[in-house]
C-alpha cells in the first residue's frame, strides 16, 4: 500500500535548489584553488599570479582579462575561509531576488570595484603621495569586490530597523579599513559598497525614528573610542603612514576616551548637553587633524612628531572619522531635544477624574478602568488620553488609548514620539487589535494574554456543558451559603477586616509582594465604581470574594464588568469561585449588562500548531511560573464558563528594546518586591521544576 501524501521538502535542500548561482561561484573558486594549489600554497607566490592578477599594472599592460580571472583565485590559503563566507550576501540576494539579479550585483559590483579603483590610483599616484604610488604598483586576486557588492544589497533588503544598522555597521568595516590599513583589497570594498549605496539608496537615515537615530550616534561614539584602543595598540598602514604599536598619543586618547564615556549614554536618550559635548569633541579632533596637515605640509611629518605625543597617522585618520560624526550629529540634530524631567503629553496634564470622566463618555475596553490606579501617568493627546508608567527609561503603556475610537491611531503615533522625544522606550501593554493595527508596520508584537469575554444576554446554565458550574450552584443552595453583591465601602468593619485576612494569606503563600500594573489589590477595590461579590457561610464567615470592574459603553452607562479581585478562604466552600463567577454573571445579566471578562491570564495563550519559537518560550516560562502564580491553572478554570477569547499583545518597536522592556515590566508588576523577595520566588521556581 502506498503512501500518497505529499511530503515535507528537506529545508537544506529547499534552500540550495534556490542559490544555484552562489553555489556555483563558490565552486569555480574552489575548483581553481585544487587545479593551482592555492588552497595550500600561496597563489601569489607562483609564477601564473601575475598573468591572471588584476590592478592597474595588469590594465597598464594590457591584460584586459585579469578583471575576470583574478576573480577566481585567492592570494592565501587561510584566505578562502573568508571568502567563500563572504558569499552569504550573494546566497541571500539570490534567495530573495533571484539568480539573474545576484549574478549582475555581483559582477558589476567586482568589474566596477577593480576598474574604478585602477582609475582612482591612476589619479592620485601622480601626487606626490607615498601609499597612492606603491597601491599604484599592487596587483590583487580574489572575489571581494563582488561579495561586497552583494552584501551590500542585501544589506539593502533587510527590514527597518535592521537595515540601517546593518549599513552602518559594514560602512564603519569599509571606512575603518580604508582609514587605518588600506590595501588594495580595502579600496576595492569601499568603492564596491559605495556604489550599491549610490545605486540602491537604502540607507535613508532621516527617515529612521528619533529613537534610532539616537542609537546611532551612540553606537558610533563607541565605536571610535574603540577604534582608537586598537590603532594605538596595534600597527596600522593605511592612507597616512605606517604606526607602531604603542606609540604615544595617550593624552589625546585619555581625553577621548573619558569624554565619549561621559556622553555616550547621553546620546542614547536624546540629551541635549551629551549632543553639544559630542560637536565640541568631534570639532576638537577635526580641528587637530587639520593642524597637523598644515604643519605636515609647511614643514615635515618627521619635524612633528619629533615634537609631539603621538603620531601623525592615527591624527589624520581619526580626524576624517570625527569629520563624518560632526556631518552626522548635525544632520540628525533634533533628536537630541530629550531633557531629563521631560514630561509626555500636551497641557494640561490629565488627572484621575480627567480619566474617569473620559470613559464615562467615549466608553473603553475590559481593561480600561485600570488606568485609573494609582502609579500610572497621563499623556495627553490631541484625541484622547494614554496612561502608562514610567520604568527603567520605558514608557509603558496600559491597554489601549482612552478616547473616541477615531483617535486612536493619532494617540498612538503622538504618544510614541512623544516618549521617544523624551527619551524614553515607549511600548503598548496588553493592547488589542485596534492599536496593533495602529502602530507602525515595523513595530513587533508579542501575545501577552487572552482576554475571556462571557457574553451575558441570554446567558442560561443549561446544558452538559455547565455541568459543572451548575453544580456549584446547587451545592451552595444545598449548603446554604449566601451571595451579595456589594461595595467595600458598604460593608461593615468586620467583613471588611475579614476581607483583609483572607488578601493578606492569599499573599503571604505567594513569597512575592501582591502584583499591581494590570492586577489589582483591596485598595483599587475600594473605589466606589468598583463592586464586590461575596460568598457567606451560614456562620456569617466570608468564604470568597471577587472585586468587578466597570466597563463603559461610552454613553454614561456600563455595559460590562471585568474581573480582578479573586481570593478564598482556607478549608471554606470548596467550589466557592464557580459559585461567585456564576452567580455574578446571572445578576449581570439581569441588570441588561452585555459582556462580562474573566480577564487574562497571563502566559496562557493557546498558539496554532506553527507559531514555532514564541510558542515554545511561552509554554517554557508557564511551566516555569506555574508553582508561583498558577496562571495556566487559572486559565482551565475559566475555560469552565466556555468565554470566547481576545487576544492581548505587547507591542514594541523591536528585539534591541525587549531587555529594558523586561526590566520595566518587572518593576511595574512588582515595584516594592526586594531581592530577598525575588531569591525565594526562584527558589520556588526550583522546587515547581523538580516536582
Amino acid at each position: 500500500m502506498s503512501d500518497d501524501s505529499p511530503r515535507t521538502p528537506n529545508p537544506v535542500v529547499a534552500v540550495v535548489r534556490r542559490i544555484p548561482a552562489t553555489l556555483a561561484m563558490v565552486v569555480l573558486i574552489l575548483i581553481a584553488g585544487v587545479a593551482w594549489q592555492g588552497l595550500w600554497r600561496p597563489f601569489e607566490e607562483t609564477a601564473l599570479y601575475d598573468t591572471v592578477a588584476y590592478g592597474l599594472p595588469a590594465l597598464s599592460d594590457g591584460r584586459w582579462w585579469t578583471p575576470v580571472t583574478g576573480t577566481f583565485f585567492v592570494n592565501q590559503p587561510w584566505v578562502y575561509l573568508f571568502t567563500i563566507t563572504g558569499f552569504w550576501g550573494m546566497a541571500y540576494l539570490e534567495y530573495r531576488r533571484g539568480s539573474l539579479v545576484a549574478l549582475a550585483y555581483y559582477w558589476v559590483g567586482q568589474l566596477f570595484a577593480i576598474l574604478a579603483t585602477a582609475l582612482a590610483l591612476l589619479l592620485v599616484s601622480q601626487l606626490p603621495w607615498e601609499w597612492a604610488q606603491t597601491e599604484a604598483l599592487a596587483l590583487d586576486v580574489g572575489a571581494s569586490g563582488g561579495t561586497m557588492a552583494c552584501i551590500a544589497a542585501a544589506v539593502g533588503l533587510f527590514v527597518a530597523p535592521w537595515r540601517v544598522r546593518a549599513w552602518l555597521v559594514l560602512l564603519a568595516f569599509v571606512f575603518v579599513a580604508m582609514l587605518f590599513w588600506g590595501s588594495l583589497a580595502d579600496l576595492e570594498h569601499l568603492l564596491a559598497v559605495l556604489l550599491i549605496l549610490f545605486v540602491d539608496r537604502s540607507l535613508r537615515i532621516q527617515r529612521t525614528t528619533v529613537r534610532e537615530q539616537r542609537f546611532i550616534a551612540f553606537v558610533s561614539v563607541i565605536v571610535l573610542g574603540v577604534i582608537q584602543v586598537v590603532t594605538i595598540l596595534v600597527p596600522t598602514d593605511g592612507p597616512f603612514g605606517p604606526t607602531e604599536p604603542v606609540s604615544g598619543g595617550f593624552i589625546d586618547f585619555a581625553i577621548d576616551a573619558i569624554v565619549i564615556l561621559l556622553i555616550a549614554n547621553g546620546l542614547r536618550r536624546g540629551r541635549r548637553w551629551a549632543w553639544v559635548l559630542g560637536v565640541v569633541l568631534a570639532a576638537i579632533n577635526i580641528a587637530v587633524a587639520a593642524l597637523v596637515l598644515v604643519v605636515i605640509i609647511i614643514t615635515s611629518e618627521a619635524q612633528l612628531e619629533a615634537r609631539i605625543d603621538g603620531e601623525t597617522e592615527l591624527a589624520l585618520a581619526s580626524g576624517v572619522l570625527w569629520l563624518l560624526m560632526l556631518i552626522y550629529l548635525v544632520w540628525v540634530r533634533r533628536a537630541f531635544r530629550a531633557k531629563r524631567k521631560s514630561t509626555i503629553g500636551l497641557a494640561p496634564e490629565p488627572t484621575v477624574e480627567d480619566v474617569k470622566q473620559l470613559l464615562r463618555d467615549e466608553g473603553g475596553g475590559t481593561l480600561s478602568w485600570m488606568t485609573t490606579w494609582d502609579g500610572n501617568s497621563y499623556a495627553r493627546t490631541s484625541g484622547g488620553i494614554v496612561a502608562y508608567q514610567r520604568r527603567a527609561g520605558v514608557a509603558l503603556a496600559l491597554a489601549d488609548p482612552l478616547g473616541p475610537p477615531a483617535s486612536r491611531a493619532a494617540s498612538v503615533d503622538e504618544f510614541i514620539r512623544m516618549a521617544e522625544h523624551a527619551g524614553l522606550v515607549p511600548c503598548f501593554f496588553s493592547a488589542d487589535d485596534s492599536t496593533r493595527a495602529a502602530v507602525p508596520a515595523t513595530w513587533r508584537s508579542l501575545v501577552v494574554a487572552d482576554d475571556t469575554i462571557v457574553d451575558l444576554p441570554g446567558l442560561q446554565f443549561t446544558g452538559k456543558q455547565w455541568n459543572s458550574v451548575r453544580s456549584s450552584l446547587n451545592r451552595a443552595g444545598r449548603e446554604e451559603m449566601t451571595f451579595r453583591m456589594t461595595r467595600l465601602a458598604d460593608e461593615p468593619w468586620g467583613v471588611q477586616q475579614q476581607l483583609r485576612a483572607i488578601s493578606e494569606m492569599w499573599v503571604g503563600d505567594k513569597g512575592l509582594p501582591e502584583m499591581g500594573f494590570t492586577l489589582g489589590t483591596l485598595v483599587e477595590a475600594e473605589d466606589p465604581e468598583v463592586r464586590l461579590a461575596l460568598a457567606i457561610s451560614p456562620e456569617g464567615n466570608i468564604d470568597g470574594f471577587l472585586s468587578w470592574l466597570p466597563v463603559y459603553g461610552g454613553d454614561g452607562t456600563v455595559r460590562g464588568w471585568t474581573l480582578d479581585l479573586m481570593r478564598r478562604r482556607e478549608g471554606g466552600f470548596a467550589p466557592v469561585m464557580e459559585f461567585l463567577i456564576g452567580s455574578s454573571a446571572k445578576l449581570f445579566s439581569e441588570e441588561g449588562a452585555q459582556v462580562m471578562s474573566l480577564s487574562g491570564a497571563p502566559l496562557a495563550h493557546e498558539y496554532p500548531p506553527d507559531a514555532g519559537l514564541i510558542a515554545t518560550l511561552s509554554d517554557k516560562l508557564a511551566a516555569a511560573l506555574e508553582p508561583v502564580y498558577g496562571f495556566q491553572s487559572l486559565h482551565r478554570f475559566k475555560q469552565k464558563f466556555h468565554p470566547r477569547y481576545e487576544t492581548l499583545y505587547l507591542l514594541y518597536r523591536d528585539e534591541s528594546d525587549l531587555t529594558r522592556i523586561g526590566g520595566a515590566l518587572t518593576r511595574a508588576f512588582l515595584p516594592d518586591a526586594t531581592l530577598r523577595q525575588f531569591a525565594g520566588a526562584g527558589l520556588e521556581l526550583v522546587r515547581g521544576e523538580r516536582d
